[in-house]
């Protein structure tokens, strides 16, 4: 299979590498800023380099770009991609995104099938790529009505050759509004949590928990801001739900309520816990 990867930042140059690892697929790269491509050619990670104007080539193509460059890409080049092609995007909403290119893509025969793995780092470019990025990740398949059912197979199966730990299907409504919990919320509170001015005096006070918290504020603010005004009104009801609850543990403190504060902290715990059953 001849793969194309338009985007060779941390997630699309985890997926060429991963590629080259793992199958025996072709696998060709594009990337807006032409120094990328070439690195990614000198250390192995792309058989060749591609333009645009050459995705007739590509039986396979992964688009990782940020949202709205996925829309405006597949929307300005799919005269370029071959009727029948199989098109998937990487981004952490879906439908902003579908409603952005399905019906386009559509048009001109393109099967499109609307994905988000769930993996990255605290970094971003191709430097930071590996290719073990999905070993232990889940790959979201958020099929529709116009999703070709065979397309959604060859996709299931795809990710399972690359190593992907679990295959999850799912709408694009139900992602959307499960991502804004377990993602995007994350970000914004890591984010907002190192703003403290206790921060400057973290050094040889910080363990585990305050690694785990801070991770993620360190973000690409560009794309982030892209991802966040897309799901807005998922985000929104999360944003609303924490800062409800934050408020009761403020309550319980300024009111030094002992037995109160003992209420909230054990019913996060047993939360917690009946979570991680789930998940076993």
């Amino acid at each position: 299979m001849n793969i194309a990867v338009i985007g060779l930042g941390l997630i699309g140059g985890s997926f060429c590498k991963t590629i080259k690892r793992y199958t025996k697929h072709l696998c060709m790269g594009y990337d807006l800023y032409p120094e990328v491509t070439e690195q990614a050619l000198k250390e192995g990670a792309i058989d060749r380099c591609i333009s645009p104007q050459e995705l007739q080539q590509a039986d396979f193509i992964i688009v990782s770009l940020h949202p709205t460059q996925t829309v405006s890409f597949l929307q300005e080049h799919a005269k370029y991609i071959a009727p029948g092609t199989i098109v998937i995007d990487t981004c952490g909403v879906k439908e902003s995104i579908l409603d952005g290119v399905e019906a386009h893509l559509c048009e001109h025969r393109i099967k499109f099938v609307g994905c988000h793995p769930m993996a990255g780092r605290e970094f971003s470019g191709f430097s930071y790529a590996l290719d073990n990025l999905f070993d232990h990740a889940s790959f979201i398949i958020t099929p529709t009505a116009q999703t070709d059912p065979v397309a959604v197979e060859q996709v299931q199966a795809f990710a399972q050759e690359l190593h992907f730990a679990k295959v999850v299907l799912s709408t694009p409504d139900e992602h959307d509004r499960v991502i804004a919990f377990t993602s995007q919320l994350a970000h914004v509170v890591s984010n907002a949590y190192v703003k403290s001015p206790v921060l400057g005096y973290q050094s040889g006070f910080s363990a585990g928990s305050f690694l785990d918290l801070t991770r993620v504020a360190k973000l690409n603010e560009s794309m982030w801001t892209e991802l966040f005004l897309m799901n807005r009104p998922s985000l929104l009801i999360e944003l609303e739900n924490l800062i409800r609850h934050l408020n009761e543990y403020q309550q319980a403190l300024e009111q030094n309520d002992r037995e109160r504060l003992k209420t909230l902290l054990r019913d996060g715990r047993i939360l917690k816990e009946e979570s991680l059953k789930r998940d076993q």
